[in-house]
């Protein structure tokens, strides 16, 4: 029987830089020797996708957004993560359950209560292992956002949604201080490389 994986995702607004060092983070657990899968959310499934679509560029109210990225994230759970877990694959995802809270819970204003229902509804349990909080300033992450690609529905919000957004991840990085790791997503990306390559080899030391 196979030693589970582990459940690594990567949470920060829109700009903060993610992407790109997951792709370093992904080489360096391959280099140690771990069968690694990317994937992000919502998707991660032919229909996870496709509900992405719905999310990111058509208008809709903040709890119908909720259910549809509870309704991907469920197919995602049981298509793709929990498999890849159990097979003793580590999985690095680009946003989870955390970017809900803080997206339609602080970004929208909806019921937290609600979301904390369909976590446990959807997720029986299950949570990431460790999160990378890219914590970037709303201002910088818009110019990183404009220079490289036209703005979905999230990314044409103003400012003052990202900062609503970034406190919801604040807030969930204080009730889970095990879990979340701040990176600061405002240094060089030489830093930055650094500061997720330290966690991911601090966590990795913990097996």
């Amino acid at each position: 029987m196979s030693t589970p994986g582990r459940f690594i995702t990567a949470e920060g607004i829109d700009g903060a830089g993610k992407t790109t060092h997951l792709d370093a983070g992904e080489a360096w657990l391959r280099a140690q020797g771990h069968a690694v899968l990317r994937s992000r959310e919502p998707g991660g499934t032919a229909l996870a996708e496709a509900l992405r679509e719905l999310v990111l560029h058509r208008p809709m109210d903040a709890l119908t957004e909720a259910l549809l990225v509870f309704a991907a994230r469920r197919d995602h759970l049981q298509q793709v993560i929990e498999p890849a877990l159990a097979a003793g694959t580590w999985v690095l995802c680009d946003r989870f359950t955390d970017a809900t809270f803080a997206y339609q819970g602080h970004g929208r204003g909806f019921d937290a209560g609600v979301l904390s229902t369909l976590e446990g509804w959807v997720q029986q349990g299950r949570q990431p292992d460790l999160t990378l909080w890219f914590d970037a300033d709303p201002a910088v992450a818009a110019a990183r956002r404009a220079a490289v690609r036209a703005a979905d529905r999230f990314e044409a919000e103003d400012l003052a949604f990202f900062h609503r957004v970034r406190s919801g991840y604040a807030l969930r990085a204080s009730e889970a201080p095990t879990r979340f790791v701040r990176i600061d997503a405002g240094g060089s990306p030489e830093a930055v490389r650094h500061a997720v390559l330290s966690a991911l080899e601090s966590h990795a030391a913990t097996r």
